[in-house]
């Protein structure tokens, strides 16, 4: 199987980290690609007619593509537990909100760094950004026992969300406020699977 992706791509680097939590590596090749939503890549859109990353292509069947649905994927097809029956809508719940942190954070990246500096909206990267600390508030407030508990996929979610923020946005400091998840959050990124999947970009 080969994984499409982008390394700064947080969607992508949960596939990456479930990946090597799970020992499905060595089942799996790695395809790094250049894409931009202007400019997709022609191996990004022949895996996803989207052209969005990432996508994960498999020998009984057509590609796979969203992030949740690779995930799900390579979880079934060992086991592994990583949404486990007993608490399965805490996880998914929470792994919707490191998603939903994701997709504004991704789209504050894309109004900054994408658009002429004229045309960037001051108004639509503050509600994004609004969005992302109501995520960091429902998290801390609301996820702590869960995200202190046994690791799922909503573990993953969140620390690929919060690396991400560390990586296009830390000038915001989603850490104000929010000190007992970014502890979690620094204990949570010295695991393997993060340090080995490292953002680059």
């Amino acid at each position: 199987m080969k994984l499409i992706m982008a390394a700064a791509s947080p969607f992508a680097r949960k596939v990456r980290v479930l990946l090597r939590e799970t020992d499905q590596l060595k089942d799996v090749k790695e395809v790094h690609v250049a894409t931009s939503p202007f400019k997709p890549d022609p191996t990004a859109h022949a895996a996803n007619p989207t052209g969005r990353i990432p996508s994960l292509t498999r020998p009984d069947g057509p590609a796979l593509y969203d992030s949740r649905v690779i995930t799900r994927y390579l979880d079934a097809r060992i086991d592994a537990g990583f949404y486990p029956k007993a608490n399965l809508w805490d996880v998914l719940t929470v792994e919707a909100t490191g998603d939903s942190m994701m997709d504004s954070a991704v789209s504050i990246s894309y109004e900054t760094r994408m658009r002429a500096e004229h045309m960037i909206s001051t108004d639509w990267v503050e509600a994004q950004w609004a969005k992302i600390i109501g995520g960091c508030k429902a998290l801390q407030n609301n996820w702590m026992t869960n995200l202190n508990g046994p690791l799922t996929m909503g573990h993953i979610s969140v620390a690929c969300a919060l690396g991400y923020l560390d990586l296009r946005h830390d000038s915001h400091n989603w850490r104000q406020g929010h000190e007992t998840l970014a502890t979690w959050f620094a204990s949570f990124k010295k695991r393997d699977s993060m340090v080995d999947t490292h953002f680059v970009g």
